[in-house]
């Protein structure tokens, strides 16, 4: 069954909104808006859509007031939450409905006003019983433990942390999109206010508000629309743990199986992905997906990103539009992979967009290294 789905929904809109701040919207606000931009996108109007798939970061039942502030009464709702990689997620979900003939227009979205409305992370996640007793910085404390336990054990080091931080802004000054486009470097960030050792506060994501949407349809349907589809090869999702004290290996995720299965879906291999685009809330964490998603070997992360291999002009784009660490970062940021990865593939990223793209890899992350969820997508030239 996984493999009859390879190629049969298509991407062919996506929209955002309220990029950094957004002062005087609500979270739903600036989801309209961003729902609104990619059915423009895609040449659509809201009373076609008839499947919502939205999650959000205050809401105990968002895709039933999602459905109701967009005013649609959709035949297929789903509202599963896994942190952020819940929107990379949803492209399984949203593919599958359209197969079973549950939906014909699927509208993925989400939105956040957390800067403008509290200046930093809110969520609505309780602290482990047994692990809020420490009272961790949720969710700093997690990764900084993953950071520290990486480089204990392969010898990676503050500098090869911070040159994922230093790729990323480097995407970011030339998109004009991006929250934060200053110079940054090596040095910035090891010099910057430590948070959770061994993580300054420019090895953690931006606090923004914003918004993006996605609409899918049937592969079949998929070339009656203006813009170039995007179709969706392969996802999959895996999870290990909630809290981060049962991680049985704080330096492997599962990524490591989300990929495999993905990339077997879809008929490829880590070779031969033209962009990646990674969750990357912290810089460890794209140190770790680099590694389970195989694009290198297992503790070998830290010097595969040294030096400028994944910043422009390196051997491997990754997180093209600066990622979470210097273009936008909403209280969740799994489905601006997608939108990033769907406008490389369709030619029209705001930064830097490269060249010939055929394949590109989303990967989203949700809780502390909880979830994982990979999708291959490809343009027509692939199915």
């Amino acid at each position: 069954m996984v493999d009859q789905l390879r190629g049969k929904s298509a991407i062919v809109g996506v929209g955002h909104a309220g990029f950094g701040e957004a002062p005087g919207f609500s979270a739903y606000d600036i989801m309209a808006q961003s729902a609104l931009a990619a059915l423009d996108d895609a040449g659509l109007k809201l009373s076609d859509v008839d499947g919502l798939f939205c999650t959000m970061m205050e809401d105990a039942m968002p895709v039933l007031m999602a459905a109701e502030y967009l005013g649609i009464q959709p035949r297929y709702v789903d509202g599963t939450m896994t942190g952020g990689s819940s929107f990379v997620n949803y492209l399984t979900s949203a593919t599958l409905a359209l197969q079973a003939g549950l939906c014909d227009v699927a509208l993925i979205c989400y939105g956040s006003n957390q800067r403008t409305a509290s200046g930093r992370l809110v969520t609505a996640s309780k602290l482990p019983p047994y692990e809020g007793l420490y009272n961790p910085r949720y969710p700093i404390s997690a990764y900084a433990m993953a950071a520290a336990r990486h480089m204990y054990e392969y010898g990676t080091t503050r500098e090869q942390l911070a040159d994922v931080a230093v790729a990323a802004r480097a995407w970011a000054r030339h998109n004009p999109e991006a929250f934060e486009r200053g110079a940054l470097t090596r040095e910035d960030v090891l010099g910057a206010r430590m948070v959770g050792d061994p993580l300054t506060t420019r090895d953690c994501c931006l606090v923004t508000d914003g918004g993006g949407a996605i609409v899918m349809v049937r592969a079949d349907r998929a070339r009656d629309f203006p813009k170039a589809p995007v179709y969706v090869l392969g996802s999959a999702a895996a999870s290990s743990h909630r809290q981060i004290s049962q991680m049985q290996d704080f330096t492997v995720t599962a990524a490591r199986d989300s990929g495999k299965r993905a990339f077997a879906m879809a008929g490829v291999t880590p070779g031969d992905i033209d962009v990646v685009e990674l969750y990357d809330a912290f810089t460890i964490n794209t140190i770790l997906f680099l590694e389970d998603l195989g694009f290198c070997a297992k503790g070998e992360g830290g010097g595969f990103v040294a030096d400028g291999r994944i910043a422009p002009g390196g051997a491997l784009p990754v997180n093209t539009n600066g990622g979470g660490l210097s273009c936008v970062h909403p209280g969740m940021y799994g489905i601006f992979t997608v939108i990033e990865a769907a406008r490389q593939i369709r030619g029209d990223a705001p930064g830097l967009q490269q060249d010939n793209v055929e394949l590109a890899l989303a990967h989203g992350n949700g809780g502390v290294l909880s979830s994982q969820v990979t999708a291959i997508l490809g343009a027509a030239s692939t199915v």
